[in-house]
């Protein structure tokens, strides 16, 4: 891995501006943006239209993949490249039954194929809040750590934010 930045935090934390900023400001021509969002709802296809037109303004380009993330990153060919988010991926593959040994294999083929880029990697942090009430929120909680643990333990840098201020952790 070229250089590997991992960023957690609640919802609406600040985490995907800190991001952004950072990938922006990291020297590179261009930035590839990897979006594993899907439009389930009227909200959500508003959400990833706005961040579509943020992101065209910016000049990156977008590579929307909502499952094969390691076919995202086969295809990429800029230097820098920004994740956001993995907590969208592990829940797309969780819709479909895909298992938590499963995804942990498919997060180390990305993370492998990625590992001459500078890479921004954006995930929610779900460990801080109460249990959730039903299985899926457990079994989505208990993946989501396993892989934002797994993605940590490989940064060079790791950002924990709240409330719209970054703490480095690592």
């Amino acid at each position: 891995m070229s250089h590997l930045v991992f960023v957690t935090g609640g919802a609406r934390s600040g985490k995907s501006n800190f991001a952004l900023e950072r990938a922006r400001n990291a020297g590179a021509n261009a930035v590839s943006f990897i979006a594993p969002a899907q439009a389930f709802d009227g909200e959500m296809t508003e959400r990833i239209s706005r961040h579509r037109l943020e992101r065209q303004n910016l000049g990156w380009i977008t590579l929307e993949e909502p499952l094969d993330l390691a076919h995202a990153f086969a295809q990429v060919q800029t230097e820098v490249v920004l994740l956001d988010c993995l907590s969208l991926w592990v829940s797309n593959l969780l819709l479909l039954g895909v298992s938590e040994a499963e995804t942990l294999e498919r997060c180390e083929v990305w993370l492998e194929l990625a590992r001459h880029k500078t890479l921004w990697v954006v995930s929610n942090e779900v460990g801080l809040g109460i249990v959730p009430e039903y299985p899926l929120g457990r079994q989505f909680r208990d993946v989501l750590g396993r892989v934002n643990q797994k993605v940590a333990a490989l940064a060079d840098q790791a950002w924990l934010l709240v409330a719209g201020l970054p703490l480095r952790l690592k």
